[in-house]
């Protein structure tokens, strides 16, 4: 078990967190929900101890081990992969290591036969010899392939060292988990993957997430932040949104009757309190309107931007036809021979592990590059609107939000252009602010916003969830819903490919394509899927057999 006992966290005068006290106790995985700068990932680090309180404390039951997701993708570019993974046990690897150097001595003594010994012995205790296997195991449910596991973490992309940290994380069963948007970069397999891994960990998870269906597939409780305070309940997010929105609906409503009852209270006292007959039943309603006190319903601090996709002109029956369309990226055929056409009704949603060849696709389809070979034609009634996975080099300027979109916008009315930011939640001063320090979440924002001013009636949207709360997400995911073109989009968000996607098209790993009219859902307890897994399963079966 771990509790924080009136813990209170400031920043310069600010209390981010003020007396919170709150138990997580083993057997329950905690989403822990709030508005971004609410304080989720503060919070984990002051569990995790990487952040001292202001006040207050936090405690861990004697003899627990506490494990954490980490951030820096550069810390252990030293060493090798699988030797990261086993790191996730500190004492564990010490062990390994101190009795590895005992081993390699050339004067071997009795007193280190006697070290050996013990080492040996908490090591056997540890299960140290089913470290290495286990630390695979994890690995290869993440996807990272068997042959990544004895390279340095320094030779492996950004994404598959976030697998490893997140592996790191898993390994050796904690008592204690810690996870700060562990799917953020994964995959939707790995995602699929780790959803189960948590329901079947026995121990205390608390989790920070963006993720919707994530949360309400592994959390068993919700702790929402809000106004400093945190709120716990029992049940995942869905049930945390239904109760939170009765219980206010049920305050609103007993606040209403008790407001009627002081206006009759108080039309009584006006009308007989100068009456001599009936001044004791006046001053009788004096005390009982004394006594009734309003409920205080403070509004959330969460904040849902507006965003609606209104195209300037109505698609016609001609979308786009892409014919064969071939690209090698870096010597790897990523594209080979991609062939499709889109209707007027298509809200394709792009899966899959793939993430290089879709990006490629979409840049493509946008005009950044040239494919090697084949064609792609756009409609005469189209016009497309682009939301780009890697946005360096869009605010790497000077310009102010508002000149920044003004130049996208075909009016140039300032008061148009702050209209649109406003719905943003860019509101007075923001306007101002130059784009070169925006945020992750702002410069996402800003990006929406340059598509709604565009009146396109084709959307393409690479990962356009990296980055949004959670309140960001359901507008966009809502946004997309309601939006009458045509969609091209990736996203690792489960909830939001199922509720917006009417097509599924999916890139394998040798550039082929896989494309199905049907939901995600659907697609995933489809054959296709099935052949994939036992391709995989066979694939694996014949790696373990070799070693």
């Amino acid at each position: 078990m771990i509790s924080a006992n009136n813990v209170t966290y400031r920043v310069g005068k600010k209390a981010l967190f003020e007396e919170v006290n709150i138990k997580f106790t083993e057997g329950n995985c905690y989403g822990l929900i709030g508005a971004n700068g609410a304080g989720k990932s503060t919070f984990l680090k002051i569990l995790s101890g990487q952040l001292e309180t202001t006040n207050g404390d936090i405690s861990i039951t004697p003899g627990q081990r506490l494990s954490f997701l980490e951030q820096d993708h550069f810390k252990y570019d030293a060493y090798p992969v699988l030797d990261t993974v086993i790191m996730g046990n500190e004492r564990l690897y010490q062990v390994m290591k101190e009795k590895d150097a005992i081993y390699a001595k050339e004067d071997f003594t009795d007193e280190d036969g006697i070290r050996a010994s013990e080492l040996e012995g908490e090591f056997a205790e540890m299960d140290g010899w089913e470290a290495e296997s286990n630390a695979a195991m994890l690995l290869n449910g993440l996807g990272i392939d068997t042959d990544l596991h004895y390279m340095p973490m320094s030779d492996l992309k950004g994404n598959e060292k976030v697998k490893v940290l997140l592996a790191k994380a898993l390994f050796g069963n904690p008592d204690i988990l810690l996870l700060d948007e562990p799917t953020n970069h994964l995959d939707l397999d790995a995602i699929a993957w780790l959803e189960e891994f948590l329901i079947d960990f026995e121990n205390t998870v608390i989790v920070v997430s963006h993720d919707r269906y994530f949360l309400n597939k592994v959390c068993t409780h919700t702790a929402d932040i809000d106004y400093g305070k945190i709120q716990l309940y029992a049940g995942n997010y869905d049930f945390w949104f239904e109760s939170s929105q009765l219980l206010i609906k049920q305050m609103k409503e007993a606040n209403k009757k008790k407001e009627e009852k002081i206006k009759e209270l108080q039309d009584f006292i006006s009308r007989f309190s100068a009456n001599a007959s009936k001044s004791k039943q006046a001053t009788s309603r004096k005390r009982a309107l004394e006594k009734i006190e309003l409920d205080t319903i403070k509004p959330s601090s969460r904040k849902y931007p507006y965003i609606d996709f209104r195209p300037d002109r109505e698609i016609g029956n001609e979308v786009l036809m892409v014919e064969n369309l071939t690209k090698t990226i870096n010597g790897v055929k990523v594209l080979d021979h991609i062939s499709f056409i889109l209707g007027r009704d298509d809200k394709v949603a792009f899966v899959g592990a793939n993430e290089i060849a879709i990006t490629t696709l979409f840049r493509i389809l946008v005009g950044e590059i040239e494919p090697d070979e084949g064609t792609y034609k756009w409609g005469v009634t189209t016009s497309q609107a682009y939301f780009p996975k890697d946005n360096t080099e869009e605010f790497n300027n000077d310009s102010t939000i508002t000149d920044w979109l003004t130049g996208y916008s075909p009016v140039k009315d300032v008061t148009y252009v702050r209209g649109f930011l406003g719905r943003m939640l860019f509101a007075g001063e923001d306007g101002v602010k130059r784009v070169k320090v925006l945020s992750g979440g702002e410069k996402v924002r800003c990006l929406l916003s340059k598509m709604m001013i565009s009146g396109a009636n084709c959307l393409i949207l690479d990962e356009p969830t990296n980055h949004l709360d959670m309140e960001s997400i359901t507008a966009l995911n809502n946004g997309l819903i309601k939006f009458s073109g045509v969609e091209l989009f990736s996203c690792h968000d489960h909830q939001f490919v199922q509720t917006t996607a009417n097509r599924i098209m999916e890139i394998l790993p040798d550039g082929s394509l896989i494309d199905k009219m049907t939901t995600y859902d659907e697609y995933l307890a489809s054959d296709e899927m099935a052949r994939k897994r036992t391709v995989y399963n066979a694939d694996a079966d014949k790696e373990e057999d070799a070693n």
